[in-house]
Protein backbone atom coordinates (compact mmCIF):
# COMPACT_ATOMS: atom_id res chain seq x y z
CA UNK A 1 0.00 0.00 0.00
CA UNK A 2 1.53 3.36 -1.38
CA UNK A 3 1.57 6.91 0.84
CA UNK A 4 -0.90 8.34 -1.86
CA UNK A 5 -3.61 6.25 -0.29
CA UNK A 6 -3.50 9.01 2.85
CA UNK A 7 -4.44 11.95 1.17
CA UNK A 8 -7.74 12.47 2.86
CA UNK A 9 -5.65 11.01 6.45
CA UNK A 10 -3.19 13.93 5.88
CA UNK A 11 -6.49 16.42 5.18
CA UNK A 12 -7.75 15.73 8.55
CA UNK A 13 -4.84 15.54 10.14
CA UNK A 14 -4.18 19.15 8.78
CA UNK A 15 -7.17 20.09 10.70
CA UNK A 16 -6.07 18.73 13.57
CA UNK A 17 -2.88 20.64 13.19
CA UNK A 18 -0.50 17.61 13.31
CA UNK A 19 2.09 17.19 10.96
CA UNK A 20 3.70 13.35 10.25
CA UNK A 21 6.58 12.52 8.41
CA UNK A 22 6.68 9.82 5.78
CA UNK A 23 8.04 7.05 8.18
CA UNK A 24 5.19 8.33 10.47
CA UNK A 25 2.50 8.11 8.08
CA UNK A 26 4.16 4.27 6.81
CA UNK A 27 3.34 3.11 10.39
CA UNK A 28 -0.05 4.10 9.92
CA UNK A 29 -0.29 1.72 6.96
CA UNK A 30 1.73 -0.99 8.34
CA UNK A 31 -0.67 -0.61 11.42
CA UNK A 32 -3.85 -0.73 9.22
CA UNK A 33 -2.18 -3.57 7.33
CA UNK A 34 -1.79 -5.91 10.29
CA UNK A 35 -5.08 -4.56 11.87
CA UNK A 36 -7.15 -6.27 9.34
CA UNK A 37 -4.84 -9.02 8.41
CA UNK A 38 -5.34 -10.07 12.10
CA UNK A 39 -9.42 -9.21 11.89
CA UNK A 40 -9.19 -12.26 9.56
CA UNK A 41 -9.16 -14.49 12.50
CA UNK A 42 -9.89 -12.56 15.41
CA UNK A 43 -12.40 -9.85 15.93
CA UNK A 44 -10.79 -6.78 16.24
CA UNK A 45 -12.66 -4.56 14.89
CA UNK A 46 -16.54 -3.81 12.55
CA UNK A 47 -14.41 -1.38 10.91
CA UNK A 48 -12.02 -2.30 8.32
CA UNK A 49 -12.50 -0.46 5.08
CA UNK A 50 -9.36 1.85 4.73
CA UNK A 51 -10.76 5.54 5.12
CA UNK A 52 -12.91 4.25 8.00
CA UNK A 53 -10.24 2.92 9.42
CA UNK A 54 -8.45 6.35 9.01
CA UNK A 55 -11.23 8.56 10.17
CA UNK A 56 -13.33 6.50 12.62
CA UNK A 57 -10.07 5.13 14.53
CA UNK A 58 -6.84 6.80 13.34
CA UNK A 59 -8.39 10.38 13.54
CA UNK A 60 -10.98 9.79 16.15
CA UNK A 61 -8.30 8.26 18.45
CA UNK A 62 -5.84 11.79 17.54
CA UNK A 63 -8.60 14.24 18.41
CA UNK A 64 -7.16 14.40 22.21
CA UNK A 65 -5.28 17.40 20.36
CA UNK A 66 -8.42 19.17 20.62
CA UNK A 67 -7.94 19.15 24.99
CA UNK A 68 -4.40 17.99 25.64
CA UNK A 69 -1.25 19.70 24.79
CA UNK A 70 0.81 16.01 24.06
CA UNK A 71 4.21 17.12 23.29
CA UNK A 72 7.25 15.76 25.82
CA UNK A 73 7.33 12.49 27.47
CA UNK A 74 3.83 12.28 29.19
CA UNK A 75 3.39 8.77 30.34
CA UNK A 76 -0.11 7.60 29.30
CA UNK A 77 -2.43 4.64 30.03
CA UNK A 78 -4.83 3.39 27.46
CA UNK A 79 -7.93 1.15 29.68
CA UNK A 80 -9.72 -1.32 27.93
CA UNK A 81 -7.49 -0.66 24.68
CA UNK A 82 -9.04 -3.30 22.44
CA UNK A 83 -7.51 -3.46 18.85
CA UNK A 84 -5.01 0.18 20.19
CA UNK A 85 -7.39 2.63 20.04
CA UNK A 86 -6.74 5.47 21.13
CA UNK A 87 -3.29 4.56 22.79
CA UNK A 88 -1.18 3.40 19.60
CA UNK A 89 -2.34 6.23 16.87
CA UNK A 90 -1.24 8.70 19.74
CA UNK A 91 1.91 7.29 20.02
CA UNK A 92 2.80 6.89 16.13
CA UNK A 93 1.55 10.93 16.10
CA UNK A 94 3.97 11.27 19.67
CA UNK A 95 6.36 9.25 19.69
CA UNK A 96 7.84 10.90 22.79
CA UNK A 97 4.94 10.12 24.82
CA UNK A 98 5.01 7.01 27.17
CA UNK A 99 2.17 4.58 26.36
CA UNK A 100 0.82 1.84 28.23
CA UNK A 101 -1.92 -0.19 26.26
CA UNK A 102 -4.00 -2.14 29.13
CA UNK A 103 -6.36 -4.96 27.79
CA UNK A 104 -8.49 -8.21 29.33
CA UNK A 105 -7.94 -9.89 26.31
CA UNK A 106 -4.70 -12.01 25.90
CA UNK A 107 -5.20 -12.21 21.79
CA UNK A 108 -5.60 -8.74 21.46
CA UNK A 109 -2.70 -8.24 23.31
CA UNK A 110 -0.27 -10.56 21.52
CA UNK A 111 -1.58 -8.64 18.51
CA UNK A 112 -0.86 -5.33 20.30
CA UNK A 113 2.58 -6.37 20.70
CA UNK A 114 3.29 -7.95 17.20
CA UNK A 115 2.72 -3.99 16.25
CA UNK A 116 4.71 -2.40 19.03
CA UNK A 117 7.45 -4.89 17.82
CA UNK A 118 6.81 -4.62 13.84
CA UNK A 119 6.82 -0.76 14.29
CA UNK A 120 9.71 0.04 16.44
CA UNK A 121 7.87 1.79 18.95
CA UNK A 122 9.93 2.60 21.98
CA UNK A 123 8.57 3.23 25.47
CA UNK A 124 5.25 1.38 24.77
CA UNK A 125 4.12 -1.52 26.01
CA UNK A 126 0.68 -3.96 26.29
CA UNK A 127 0.01 -5.98 29.08
CA UNK A 128 -2.85 -8.43 30.11
CA UNK A 129 -5.62 -7.92 32.68
CA UNK A 130 -8.54 -6.46 34.00
CA UNK A 131 -8.16 -2.40 34.87
CA UNK A 132 -9.22 -3.48 38.75
CA UNK A 133 -5.96 -5.89 38.96
CA UNK A 134 -3.61 -3.20 37.70
CA UNK A 135 -4.79 0.02 39.72
CA UNK A 136 -4.15 -1.67 43.21
CA UNK A 137 -0.97 -0.66 45.24
CA UNK A 138 2.38 -1.97 44.06
CA UNK A 139 1.03 -1.90 40.71
CA UNK A 140 0.35 0.94 38.37
CA UNK A 141 -1.40 2.93 41.03
CA UNK A 142 -1.62 6.68 40.25
CA UNK A 143 1.62 6.77 38.10
CA UNK A 144 0.26 8.16 35.52
CA UNK A 145 0.14 11.58 33.78
CA UNK A 146 -2.68 10.89 31.67
CA UNK A 147 -5.16 8.05 31.16
CA UNK A 148 -7.68 7.48 28.16
CA UNK A 149 -10.34 5.44 27.19
CA UNK A 150 -12.39 4.83 24.40
CA UNK A 151 -14.14 1.72 25.83
CA UNK A 152 -17.78 1.38 25.79
CA UNK A 153 -19.27 1.73 29.16
CA UNK A 154 -20.99 4.45 30.95
CA UNK A 155 -18.66 7.58 32.48
CA UNK A 156 -19.11 6.56 36.24
CA UNK A 157 -17.61 2.99 35.58
CA UNK A 158 -15.29 3.93 33.53
CA UNK A 159 -14.31 6.56 35.91
CA UNK A 160 -13.86 3.87 38.51
CA UNK A 161 -11.53 1.65 36.05
CA UNK A 162 -9.58 4.66 35.03
CA UNK A 163 -9.03 7.22 38.00
CA UNK A 164 -6.75 5.04 39.97
CA UNK A 165 -4.24 5.23 37.38
CA UNK A 166 -3.85 9.09 37.37
CA UNK A 167 -1.23 11.01 39.30
CA UNK A 168 -2.83 13.92 41.48
CA UNK A 169 -2.59 16.58 39.25
CA UNK A 170 -3.10 14.37 36.04
CA UNK A 171 -5.90 13.81 33.80
CA UNK A 172 -8.56 11.11 32.60
CA UNK A 173 -10.12 11.64 29.39
CA UNK A 174 -12.75 9.66 28.11
CA UNK A 175 -13.73 9.32 24.59
CA UNK A 176 -17.89 9.52 23.42
CA UNK A 177 -19.77 8.96 21.03
CA UNK A 178 -23.46 9.77 20.80
CA UNK A 179 -25.70 7.47 18.76
CA UNK A 180 -28.98 9.58 19.36
CA UNK A 181 -29.70 13.08 17.40
CA UNK A 182 -27.34 15.75 18.39
CA UNK A 183 -29.81 18.27 19.43
CA UNK A 184 -30.66 15.61 22.55
CA UNK A 185 -27.63 16.12 24.07
CA UNK A 186 -27.38 12.52 24.89
CA UNK A 187 -24.23 12.50 26.60
CA UNK A 188 -25.26 14.68 29.25
CA UNK A 189 -27.66 12.59 31.56
CA UNK A 190 -24.69 10.22 31.84
CA UNK A 191 -21.80 12.59 32.51
CA UNK A 192 -24.36 14.79 35.11
CA UNK A 193 -24.62 11.33 36.77
CA UNK A 194 -21.17 10.19 36.64
CA UNK A 195 -19.93 13.55 38.42
CA UNK A 196 -20.82 12.01 42.07
CA UNK A 197 -18.77 8.62 41.21
CA UNK A 198 -15.78 11.39 39.81
CA UNK A 199 -15.91 13.59 42.67
CA UNK A 200 -15.98 9.91 45.22
CA UNK A 201 -12.71 8.86 43.54
CA UNK A 202 -10.80 12.14 43.42
CA UNK A 203 -11.64 13.63 40.16
CA UNK A 204 -13.31 16.76 39.00
CA UNK A 205 -15.11 16.96 35.60
CA UNK A 206 -13.96 20.28 34.61
CA UNK A 207 -14.69 20.24 30.45
CA UNK A 208 -16.47 18.45 27.90
CA UNK A 209 -15.46 19.31 24.48
CA UNK A 210 -18.09 18.58 21.71
CA UNK A 211 -17.13 18.44 17.96
CA UNK A 212 -17.50 16.80 14.66
CA UNK A 213 -14.61 14.69 13.33
CA UNK A 214 -13.07 16.55 10.26
CA UNK A 215 -15.25 16.51 6.97
CA UNK A 216 -17.37 14.48 8.18
CA UNK A 217 -20.81 14.46 10.09
CA UNK A 218 -19.38 12.31 13.40
CA UNK A 219 -20.21 13.76 16.57
CA UNK A 220 -17.90 13.25 19.44
CA UNK A 221 -17.56 14.46 23.01
CA UNK A 222 -14.01 14.12 24.83
CA UNK A 223 -14.71 14.43 28.56
CA UNK A 224 -11.65 16.16 30.76
CA UNK A 225 -11.66 14.68 34.49
CA UNK A 226 -8.39 16.26 36.48
CA UNK A 227 -7.35 14.15 39.29
CA UNK A 228 -7.48 16.60 42.53
CA UNK A 229 -6.87 14.16 45.44
CA UNK A 230 -5.99 10.53 45.49
CA UNK A 231 -8.66 8.07 44.89
CA UNK A 232 -9.73 5.71 48.42
CA UNK A 233 -7.93 2.93 48.51
CA UNK A 234 -11.18 0.59 48.50
CA UNK A 235 -11.82 1.55 44.88
CA UNK A 236 -11.31 0.14 41.81
CA UNK A 237 -13.40 -2.54 44.03
CA UNK A 238 -13.77 -6.08 43.10
CA UNK A 239 -13.47 -7.31 39.46
CA UNK A 240 -16.78 -7.06 38.18
CA UNK A 241 -18.78 -4.59 40.54
CA UNK A 242 -17.83 -1.17 39.08
CA UNK A 243 -20.20 -2.40 36.12
CA UNK A 244 -23.15 -4.05 38.01
CA UNK A 245 -23.29 -1.58 40.46
CA UNK A 246 -21.58 1.83 38.85
CA UNK A 247 -21.36 4.08 42.10
CA UNK A 248 -24.28 6.75 41.73
CA UNK A 249 -25.73 9.69 44.12
CA UNK A 250 -27.89 8.57 46.79
CA UNK A 251 -30.33 11.47 45.72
Amino acid sequence: MKLEKLSKFEKDLQELNIVLSDTQLNQFLIYYEMLVEKNKVMNLTTITEFDEVMKKHFIDSLSLVKVCNLSGSLSVIDVGTGAGFPGLPLKIAFPDLKVTLLDSLNKRVGFLQEVIEKLDLQNAEAIHGRAEDFAKPGQLRETFDLCVSRAVANLSTLSEYCLPYVRVGGKFISYKSDKVNIELKGSRTEIEEAEHAISILGGKLTEQKEFMLPSSDIYRTLVIIEKSRPTPKQYPRKAGTASKKPIVTNM
